[in-house]
């Protein structure tokens, strides 16, 4: 499957089938929560907070394609993420886009 942003792919002759997403919603633990607590007081990365944002981006991701070869895509264009807050440490994650076939 092939995976862009832009709206077509050069050289090819692409025919819409819709769009398609993938979501899911992630926390991280409350031990790690309290942990990049304290990290803000002297700041740095929060790096299980990046891991948590990695996995669900990466499961969207994986949702939105296994949608796209349902219809028969052979490839998704636009490709865009989006994320918000659901709760405290908690964030959904959605990939989405449009499927294509090509000519």
């Amino acid at each position: 499957m092939i995976l862009v942003t832009t709206d077509g792919i050069s050289g090819k002759q692409l025919e819409m089938l819709g769009l398609v997403k993938g979501s899911t919603i992630q926390t991280v633990n409350v031990a790690r929560d309290i942990g990049a607590s304290l990290k803000t007081l002297v700041g740095g990365e929060l790096t299980k907070y990046n891991e948590m944002m990695n996995n669900a981006r990466a499961l969207a991701t994986k949702r939105m394609v296994e949608e796209a070869e349902r219809l028969g895509a052979d490839a998704i264009v636009g490709l865009r993420y989006s994320s918000a807050s659901v709760m405290q440490s908690a964030a959904e994650v959605m990939a989405y886009g449009t499927a294509v076939k090509f000519i």
